[in-house]
This record gives C-alpha cells, sequence and structure tokens, in this order.
C-alpha cells in the first residue's frame, strides 16, 4: 500500500483555501485579527494532523501481537476448526 498523490493535493487544496484564501474574506471589525489567526492556525493544524495520519497508515510501526493460544480460539470461532 502507497501513498495516493490524489488524497495529499485535495487535502491540501481544501486547508489551502481555509488558511490562505478565508483570513482575506473575514470581515472589518475589532476582531478581524484573531478570526485570520483562527483560521490560519486551524487550516495548518487540522492539514498537518490529517497528513500525519495519512503517512502513519503507509507503514504502520505497531502491529498486533497473539500468543498462540489466541490464535488457536479464533481459529476454532472463525471457521469451526483448529489447525494441527
Amino acid at each position: 500500500m502507497g501513498a495516493s498523490l490524489i488524497p495529499v493535493i485535495i487535502f491540501t487544496l481544501l486547508w489551502g483555501v481555509v488558511g490562505i484564501v478565508l483570513p482575506f474574506i473575514v470581515p472589518k471589525g475589532p476582531n478581524r485579527g484573531i478570526f485570520q489567526l483562527v483560521l490560519i492556525l486551524t487550516a495548518s493544524t487540522c492539514w498537518l494532523f490529517w497528513l500525519c495520519c495519512y503517512m502513519a497508515q503507509m507503514n504502520p510501526l505497531i502491529g498486533p501481537k497473539l500468543s498462540n493460544r489466541t490464535l488457536l480460539l479464533m481459529s476454532r470461532a472463525w471457521d469451526g476448526k483448529v489447525p494441527t
């Protein structure tokens, strides 16, 4: 399983719009700078979180560690026969 470029481009564009385009659309007011900062920080942290989760699926560091007894019980429960 490898990384696909299409989801990375789509989510980068999505969060790019939120973090780059939307701050220019914020209406003038006393809290305009705060709203702009919130949009930029939200976009950057959400994009980074998504990217880390997406990339972690490419090569998982931890796999299941099951004992032989657990494997035998699973085998018996799933297909009804125990390997010999």
